[in-house]
């Protein structure tokens, strides 16, 4: 029974690669990937399953990159907003202390969804030093892709997008829409006069945990999903790939032609609005 059942979770998995391989997934691809695994059905093993798909569709020579975010320990984000909604102070005070600094090693990102935790806590992955706005990593790039995060530049000239930009790596969008497509948040960066804000998180300077506040970007994503609507109607040939994978319709698209687009996109739309 046992044999069967290896047998059984075997033969899903390699489904799930080959779902992957004829979506375009190619080895020795760079892959920025945003996946909802209940949006793509039961997979064999999970999340570790999915990572296991996607570590044979690259092959050894592949790199993996997930948004490893942490809103939890940030007082600017919506998250704390949404927490401390009709608290009253001194609830809101004991929330605050008890925020933890963030930790490259050891920070969970729970808002990023399974896959993402997956990629982070596995052996050899890397992640990026930004306190708000990590990236975790896994194959040969992953070191040269999360290098120089800065941390006052969440995903601008200075973060793992850039770099991902760089190297024309593809977004893999598993299950998931543009509204989660990160990669728009460079064009935002690239627009010109983009509107900053200030931004405060738990860090730790020299052991001792503090709040700190810095000004970035002012990141907006609420007209991602028609920003993403605008870039498929244009699209060249080759800019983005659909498919299945398990139940989800999934799109391979490329980064950089994404990022350009959106930095016309957005310039354009944003000052109309302005």
């Amino acid at each position: 029974m046992d044999d069967l059942l290896d047998a059984d979770v075997l033969d899903r998995a390699r489904r799930t690669t080959a779902a992957l391989t004829a979506l375009g997934v190619r080895h020795g691809d760079v892959l920025l990937v945003h996946a909802s695994l209940r949006s793509l059905g039961p997979v064999a093993d999970g999340a570790r399953g999915v990572l296991g798909a996607l570590r044979r569709a690259v092959g050894p020579e592949g790199t993996l990159v997930v948004p490893s975010f942490t809103p939890e320990n940030s007082d600017t984000s919506p998250h704390y907003r949404a927490r401390v909604r009709r608290l009253d102070a001194a609830a809101v005070d004991a929330v605050r202390a008890s925020m933890e600094p963030y930790d490259p090693s050891l920070t969970p990102a729970p808002s990023m969804g399974a896959l993402a935790e997956t990629v982070r806590t596995a052996p050899g992955a890397g992640r990026s030093a930004h306190p708000q706005t990590s990236f975790a990593a896994l194959g040969p790039q992953a070191a040269r892709l999360l290098a120089g995060h800065r941390a006052d530049c969440h995903l601008g000239e200075d973060s793992p997008l850039a770099r991902l930009y760089e190297a024309d790596a593809r977004i893999l969008l598993l299950g998931t829409g543009y509204a989660t497509c990160t990669a728009f948040h460079l064009g935002e960066y690239r627009m010109p006069g983009p509107p900053r804000r200030s931004y405060r998180c738990v860090v730790t300077s020299r052991g001792v945990r503090r709040w700190w506040e810095y000004e970035d970007v002012a990141l907006d994503d609420g007209d991602f999903a028609a920003l993403g609507a605008a870039f498929e109607e244009v699209a060249a040939d080759g800019a983005v790939r659909t498919g299945r994978v398990g139940a989800a319709d999934c799109r391979l698209v490329r980064l950089r032609r994404a990022v350009d687009f959106a930095t016309l996109w957005l310039t354009e739309h944003r000052a109309t609005e302005r």
